[in-house]
């Protein structure tokens, strides 16, 4: 199981403040234009907004005038009106476009910068919390950017608007409303803050949720084997829960800034509008300026309403930031270099591990690999046997470059991995994994993920090599039929023979075998390494098995103990050495060869 990431009260960094969102500034600047048109939109809605109580006061003083007049004063309104529909719209369009395309941008460089991440950052961080933040986070983002950031200068722009055009229409008024002002302030500010640590804290538990949801769901065989379902509902409940009771705190301090912030507002307009009543029975203002201020009045309450609610979702979205922005920022502890050396093509497959010595992040204790030396000559097939954790699989995942020795150095055709680029030399490599992969695909294009640019004929060639063939042909809809997620509907057998033809129709120089036939009965095992046998003629093959009888024919054995090589040579001549290889084909040979 993986390791469960800490939770949110321990050694996650709290958003401190809205600027957070600065982070997304790159992903703004290459539609400046976008943003510049919404913005504008944005200031000729709320302009339009402004001037449309002007029209109101015009219609309401104008009942005792002629009807022409009044005709006039309707048609004006009406037209406004349809100007700042019809600007609204516009706003909206552009607005959400911006925001669904910066999003887009967001999900896709968080994804990219994650995808080509080294097993190191697995290691600290669940699949199901990365997952929570691409959708769940930008989900945040993309409410503020459509929508939150769009009302919230709105609101600003009428805001500001509106205490002008009262300021206008009535001083002393305006100066009761000003007196209100700060009154709302401070709940604002002072509940603010609390917001903002809840909803980052809220955040943490959702991901923590998701990351518990997707460990346990990929694992669900696993888990109903060993009825294990109780146990593991109860701890999926337990962080739920925790995200709820988190939420339910975040929701009621919102709700209470709510309640504390419009009964502010709207008992100043209320005390306002009483002073103004009384200045209209005193013949101090019309009835029209009243009705102007009120609209005005309600219009600034609104927006100071609005902009209550806006900043707390700001704040949100200033916290789901922080977090994209910390996978964007994370160091790989593995890296291509500024100016890397291109490995010549085609590759001879030399491989060299030159003093390699090796501990895993997780087991710094153990020693995965201890000062080993290996030459692989090109075309060569050499075979890694021994106990578990002797070290076998760690000199594939070195190959690879998943992970950088501590000391001494991986080569290929003699050049240190450290100085290429990963996708350089990575495609010269051929691997089938011990725990064989299959995408939610059809067979076809799970095979073809060895060479995209493959035709149907080559894919088809390749499952024909590796024994997959009739197998394939057989299922409702042949090579075409969906082998559902993780292949759960193939067999293991079949999927680590998908997995053979992957690699055959990579046709790289170095092939790597890792357990490659665990999952074969014995006949399919025959046949899968008679083409394996083939295959290997004319490429470096690395085979890792616990089997000795599918090694047997290898042209170099080496034998691994505890993280060294404790022996190498041919089955023959370790047998005859004894030790360890020996002693490892003494309980697995009946008859003693």
């Amino acid at each position: 199981m993986a390791r469960r990431p800490a939770g949110p009260a321990e050694d996650r960094p709290k958003t401190k403040k809205i600027g957070a969102l600065r982070g997304l500034a790159p992903f703004i600047a290459p539609y400046r234009g976008l943003a510049l048109a919404s913005l504008l939109a944005l200031i000729a809605t709320a302009s339009i907004s402004l001037i449309l109580p002007l029209a109101v006061r015009r219609v309401v003083d104008g009942f005792q005038k002629g009807a022409a007049l009044l005709d006039q004063y309707f048609g004006a309104a009406l037209l406004i009106a349809g100007l700042l529909a019809l600007g609204t719209g516009l706003r909206y369009y552009l607005v959400t476009r911006f925001g669904e395309r910066v999003v887009a941008d967001i999900r896709k460089a968080v994804f990219e910068r994650v995808i080509s991440m080294s097993p190191a950052f697995f290691e600290r961080i669940l699949t199901g919390e990365i997952i929570s933040r691409i959708t769940t986070d930008t989900t945040l983002i993309l409410s503020v950017i459509g929508s939150s950031v769009s009302v919230a200068l709105r609101n600003v722009l009428i805001l500001i608007g509106g205490m002008v055009m009262l300021l206008v229409t009535s001083a002393k008024l305006t100066g009761l409303v000003l007196l209100v002002v700060p009154v709302v302030v401070v709940p604002i500010v002072v509940l603010g803050r609390r917001l903002r640590v809840l909803g980052r804290e809220n955040q943490d538990w959702i991901a923590n949720s998701s990351g518990a949801a997707s460990e346990s769901l990929l694992a669900a065989q696993t888990v109903q084997a060993f009825t294990h379902e109780a146990i593991t509902r109860e701890r999926f409940s337990q962080v739920t829960e925790q995200a709820f009771q988190s939420a339910k705190k975040r929701i009621g301090t919102r709700a209470v800034m709510t309640v504390i912030v419009i009964f502010l507002v709207f008992a100043g307009v209320v005390g306002v509008l009483w002073v103004g009543a009384r200045d209209v029975r005193e013949g101090l203002m019309s009835v029209g300026e009243l009705v102007q201020f009120v609209i005005y009045a309600v219009m600034v309450a609104g927006s100071v309403g609005a902009l209550s609610e806006i900043w707390s979702e700001l704040q949100r979205a200033a916290g789901a930031t922080e977090r994209l922005v910390e996978l964007l920022q994370t160091e790989d502890s593995v890296k291509d270099p500024a100016h890397p050396v291109p490995l010549p093509m085609p590759a001879k497959g030399a491989i060299q591990f030159e003093d390699v010595s090796f501990h895993y992040p997780s087991r710094p204790e153990t020693s995965a690999l201890d000062h080993v030396d290996l030459e692989i000559a090109p075309g060569e097939t050499v075979a890694l046997v021994g106990p578990s954790g002797a070290g076998k699989t760690t000199v594939i995942q070195l190959i690879q470059r998943f992970w950088d020795p501590e000391t001494g150095r991986v080569m290929i055709d003699g050049y240190d991995l450290r100085d290429m680029a990963r996708h350089d030399f990575r495609q010269a490599i051929a691997l089938v994994p011990q725990d064989p992969v299959v995408f939610a695909a059809s067979a076809r294009e799970n095979i073809r993920f060895g060479r995209p640019d493959a035709s149907d004929r080559e894919v088809e060639e390749a499952a024909r090599a590796a024994h997959a063939y009739d197998f394939l042909q057989a299922l409702p809809d042949g090579f075409d039929t969906y082998v559902g997620e993780r292949g759960v509907m193939l067999s293991g057998g079949q999927k680590q023979r998908i997995a053979i033809a992957r690699a055959i129709l990579r046709d790289a120089p170095i092939l790597l075998l890792d357990e490659a036939t665990s999952a074969l009965d014995a006949a399919s095992e025959r046949e899968v390494q008679a083409a394996v046998e083939q295959l290997a003629r004319t490429r470096t093959t690395v085979i890792v098995a616990h089997r000795l009888a599918t090694v047997k024919k290898a042209d170099r054995i080496v034998v691994f103990d505890e993280g060294r090589i404790v022996a190498q040579g041919t089955h023959d001549s370790l047998v005859a050495e004894g030790g360890l290889y020996a002693e490892l084909a003494r309980l697995q040979f009946t008859d003693g060869a």
